[in-house]
């Protein structure tokens, strides 16, 4: 069976960075686009970033909110996903969630993706 894990989550201070990683299993994971969505309390599920499966290193792509903050990057051989998050908001408090997309594409529609893992808390204290 597929099966997502995310990790890294925490407690930090605005400002501050944490590194989330997303360990998958059960899928071949290089033909996978990957993405990671985030959802506050009463909010809906929102895209934060994508990687496409055919990386070249500009296969990207971030939610404007994002941008300048977040990297995403894969490393195919350890069937992982990262996200790195630097200069923390408090609006960035959400589960963070990890997404794997069969299509390939990256899309940032939370239905085009086809598994999910189960998320990490992500709190930053202004």
């Amino acid at each position: 069976q597929v099966h997502l894990e995310e990790s890294g989550g925490g407690l930090v201070q605005a400002g501050g960075s944490l590194r989330l990683s997303c360990a998958a299993s059960g899928l071949t994971f290089s033909t996978y686009a990957m993405g990671w969505f985030r959802q506050a309390p009463g909010r809906a599920r929102d895209f934060v970033a994508s990687i496409d499966w055919n990386w070249s290193g500009s296969s990207t792509y971030y939610a404007d909110s994002v941008k300048g903050r977040f990297t995403i990057s894969r490393d195919n051989a350890e069937n992982t996903v990262y996200l790195q998050m630097n200069s923390l908001k408090a609006e960035d408090t959400a589960v963070y969630y990890c997404a794997a997309d069969r299509v390939g594409t990256g899309t940032s529609s939370p239905g085009a993706y086809d598994y999910w893992g189960q998320g990490t808390q992500v709190t930053v204290s202004s």
